[in-house]
């Protein structure tokens, strides 16, 4: 199977990598993995993470959390090539041999299995999925177009689902864990956003079934966020103005926004404590969904 083009993380430094030791070649003819940079082959193994979407605001604060947390980490990104290398280096600076950048369009769902087989190959092994990368643009209903369906749909849901199906026989050996990032807005619809919503309305489901078809060995949840980060200018949401914006804290139980950082521990609880916890749905929506 074809690797994805190589990490960023090796130039980080402005130096070539380290040069690696060769391959021990396996029984079956497969080179075995070799150790991550600055760790001997005797090294206890670190539990490892697939994060994808992970070069920016949720993705690159649940990639920091579960760094801190001890995870070696396979990060994928789309086009935020500089922002991956800048968090690639953090994370390096901070443990070295660490992590794994992956490039990928997660619509092309040839691509989908490539992120897992690379993850082994660096690894060896597999602990964890996370299934952050979301596409997200307002669709309204009677100008939508079969291609923006099709993105919506392929991002938040069929590569989540193709994701999951390559990671899970290595995260059954693990007894690992899948935590998929939905939306509120995939159980209470958003106006203007039907496509969106579909797709991460599926993503809910398809944390519920996968709970079902995964257990007892991998455990399946999800987080829902509410208000976590506003908008960015090139989103086309309609809720960037000051007055939508107080106009929706003012429908949010607790009054604020939340943080990334707040979505990222509830993904670490679900991955590392919540152990007799699946087919659940977190929301971390300030309550927002109380409001009827």
């Amino acid at each position: 199977m074809a690797h994805l083009p190589p990490p960023p993380t090796a130039a980080l430094a402005g130096a070539p990598p380290a040069p690696q030791p060769p391959a021990r070649p396996s029984p079956a003819g497969r080179p075995e993995p070799q150790p991550p940079r600055g760790r001997g082959p005797d090294a206890p193994a670190r539990p490892v993470a697939l994060v994808t979407g992970a070069a920016r605001r949720i993705g690159a604060a649940i990639a920091r959390r579960l760094h801190a947390d001890g995870y070696d980490l396979a990060l994928h990104y789309r086009d935020s090539a500089a922002d991956m290398r800048a968090l690639a280096a953090e994370l390096e600076a901070a443990r070295a041999g660490s992590v794994l950048t992956l490039q990928a369009d997660l619509a092309e769902v040839a691509r989908v299995p490539e992120l897992v087989a690379a993850t082994l190959d660096r690894y060896g092994h597999l602990d964890a999925l996370v299934n952050n990368a979301s596409a997200f643009f307002p669709t309204p209903f009677g100008a939508t177009t079969p291609p923006q369906w099709e993105t919506l749909l392929a991002v938040n849901a069929r590569a989540p689902y193709f994701l999951a199906q390559a990671a899970a026989p290595h995260l059954a050996a693990a007894h690992g864990a899948i935590v998929n990032l939905a939306d509120i807005h995939g159980e209470r619809p958003l106006r203007g956003h039907a496509a969106y919503g579909m797709g991460k309305a599926a993503l809910i489901f398809m944390t519920r079934a996968l709970a079902l078809e995964l257990a007892p060995r991998v455990r399946v949840n999800a987080v829902a966020p509410g208000a976590i980060l506003w908008p960015e200018a090139d989103a086309g949401a309609a809720d960037k103005s000051a007055a939508a914006q107080a106009a929706l804290l003012a429908r949010t139980p607790l009054g604020r926004i939340g943080t990334v950082e707040e979505i990222a521990e509830a993904v670490r609880w679900l991955l590392r404590e919540a152990s007799y916890s699946t087919g659940q749905v977190l929301r971390i929506d300030g309550g927002r969904m109380l409001d009827a």
